[in-house]
């Protein structure tokens, strides 16, 4: 069953909503962004919620140096780390790590040395959260790697990116906001309609 990563998460209520609505991965942005958290809030708001064992939390970076990978993941208590841009030396990271990578008309190889792939869509700055849907008919399916999927997904389009590239995990951020703020009925439709789904 395709599982569900809630990104760019910065306040308890958040959180928990996505816990409680059978979220897998928490998504916490280190990145420049609109969305963008401190180690130490992180740490305050993990802190205020009881993260069950089978919830796994996710620090995003864009170009990162291998030691702040290092540093962050072991003050913020991560459990996974997601890049975006330059991918630092990851060799004997303690931890896994997430290469995202942006889908364009001109590319179709798509692979990496990190433990998890995710595609998503182009971006001139920090890719996630900008609620671009990349065409996905650009990609072979067939010729990939089991896959993380972002790129504008949503409640409405969240079952057609399953179908047709049966990922692991979806990656939602700005799908389930609304005014820029993440909203709980959101959050709730798009954890529910994922695990609805029958493909697998």
């Amino acid at each position: 069953m395709t599982q569900v990563k809630i990104c760019g998460l910065s306040t308890v209520e958040a959180i928990s909503c996505a816990i409680q609505s059978g979220a897998d991965y928490l998504g916490f942005v280190f990145a420049k962004s609109s969305r963008n958290v401190t180690i130490e809030q992180v740490q305050q708001l993990l802190e205020q919620v009881a993260i069950p064992e089978t919830v796994k939390t996710v620090g995003v970076f864009v170009s990162p140096t291998r030691q702040e990978l290092l540093d962050t993941q072991r003050l913020a208590g991560l459990d996974l780390v997601q890049v975006h841009g330059t991918l630092p030396d990851i060799t004997d990271l303690p931890f896994p790590v997430i290469q995202a990578q942006s889908v364009t008309q001109d590319r179709h190889d798509y692979h990496t040395t990190a433990d998890y792939l995710l595609l998503d869509a182009p971006a001139t700055t920090y890719q996630g959260g900008n609620g671009t849907v990349f065409d996905w008919t650009s990609v072979d399916p067939h010729t990939l790697p089991d896959i993380w999927l972002a790129g504008g997904l949503n409640s409405t389009n969240v079952n057609d990116a399953i179908a047709y590239f049966q990922p692991l995990v979806v990656d939602v951020s700005s799908g389930v906001e609304t005014n820029g703020q993440k909203d709980c009925q959101k959050i709730q439709l798009f954890c529910h309609t994922v695990k609805e789904n029958h493909y697998v």
